[in-house]
């Protein structure tokens, strides 16, 4: 099989496919050679920069396209069309785990930096004059730092946080059981309590505006290393201008260069309360590293094993499909057809197969179906009447 990685792919994680047995192409393609050429590639490994259009998955799947899979190295799908994918057939991965530790690190690194006005002192120094006095800061140790979106990445600050000596609340829809966060009820106590707030979710509609900073503190300090659009830049203009808020640190914005060396403007540039980086999230050697073999891994596992693990536009397990679903256990000899005679006889009593997993057991094999009709002891009789079949249990 072939995939084509084109947007690079690390070294390690090239040769993880070469040992899988896959042929890698990374030479890069532009859009138009991309469609004509993804039709003989069984998966597309991208990361931001190449879009994975409706127009590239039909290229990659219609007239005998080969294409089955498109994994994203990262968190974000927004440049791959889900729905296309969906449709044709094609399942999305991605692979969120590689910059967990980057992005905390990340969004701590931004908040010693506002607290202790790191970046205001370095920029004075380098221009020839010496401030102490203009640059005191305040300490981490003893203060809340509230999360919003307590996911791989909240949880990796929480626990970084709690090192150094600060309480961490939180809000999230899901609550993890063993966790450094204090979950609160609502994500305005969130914003009341805390004396540093950092977002971790979000992208598709802002979380912090006008009303929001008003319920923080005027000592408090706003930490965005997530996605641009989760805080409206003009309210945080003024909140900051007017002293609302103390200060900001910010990794993201709603309007981003799309490359290296374009000029960045943002009104937010005009105050001295605000710390500055470039999308760096992600930005580490460790991390590239880690997401190339994730994705490399998740992807070789659905081409080799049918493994819907870290997939996005589809269920990762048959149970997050949201319909009932029963076992039924079959232990039965290691010979051709016996898929085969158990499928026609589910299809002829009605059962429809959703899933089923199978292990050799000495001279035997076990199977486990999973159906959507509940079992009836008519089902099992017809199963276990099938020659080979050794024991049939629900």
């Amino acid at each position: 099989m072939k995939i084509l990685a084109n947007d690079g792919l690390v070294e390690e994680g090239i040769q993880y496919l070469h040992k899988e047995g896959f042929e890698v192409d990374t030479v890069k393609r532009d859009i138009d050679d991309l469609i004509g050429d993804i039709k003989d590639f069984d998966a597309l490994l991208v990361r931001s920069a190449t879009k994975v259009t409706r127009e590239v998955i039909e290229a990659g799947t219609k007239n005998g396209g080969k294409l089955k899979v498109v994994g994203r190295g990262g968190v974000g799908t927004d440049n791959i069309d889900l729905v296309a994918a969906r449709e044709n057939g094609v399942i999305v991965k991605f692979a969120p785990n590689g910059n967990t530790n980057a992005t905390a690190e990340h969004a701590l690194g931004l908040m010693l930096g506002v607290a202790r006005k790191v970046p205001f002192a370095h920029a004075t120094l380098k221009g020839g004059t010496w401030h102490k006095k203009r640059f005191q800061g305040v300490e981490l140790m003893g203060k809340t730092l509230g999360i919003i979106g307590c996911g791989r990445i909240g949880q990796a600050l929480a626990a970084k946080a709690k090192a150094l000596g600060m309480k961490v609340v939180g809000y999230d829809v899901y609550r993890k059981m063993d966790s450094d966060v204090e979950y609160l009820d609502t994500v305005d106590d969130v914003l009341k309590a805390s004396d540093f707030l950092s977002l971790h979710t979000g992208g598709r509609e802002t979380l912090i505006g006008a009303r929001e900073l008003k319920l923080m503190k005027d000592t408090a300090f706003l930490v965005n290393a997530s996605r641009g659009v989760n805080v409206d830049e003009e309210a945080l203009y003024d909140a900051l201008k007017s002293g609302v808020i103390a200060g900001a640190a910010l990794d993201t914005y709603r309007k981003e260069p799309k490359r290296e060396g374009e000029p960045f403007a943002n009104k937010l540039m005009e105050l001295d309360n605000v710390v500055f980086s470039a999308h760096l999230g992600a930005s580490t050697r460790n991390a590239m590293r880690r997401t190339g073999l994730e994705i490399a891994e998740v992807v070789s596992k659905y081409l080799r094993l049918g493994d819907f693990t870290q997939s996005v536009n589809a269920g990762q397990t048959v149970e997050e499909e949201g319909r009932e679903i029963y076992t039924i256990f079959i232990t039965h000899e290691d010979k051709p057809g016996m898929f085969g005679k158990f499928g026609t006889a589910f299809g002829e009593m009605g059962v429809n197969i959703r899933e089923n997993n199978s292990r050799k057991l000495n001279d035997h094999v076990q199977t486990v179906y999973v159906v959507h009709q509940k079992p009836t002891p008519e089902v099992c009789q017809r199963i276990g009447e099938i020659e080979g079949v050794k024991r049939v249990a629900y």
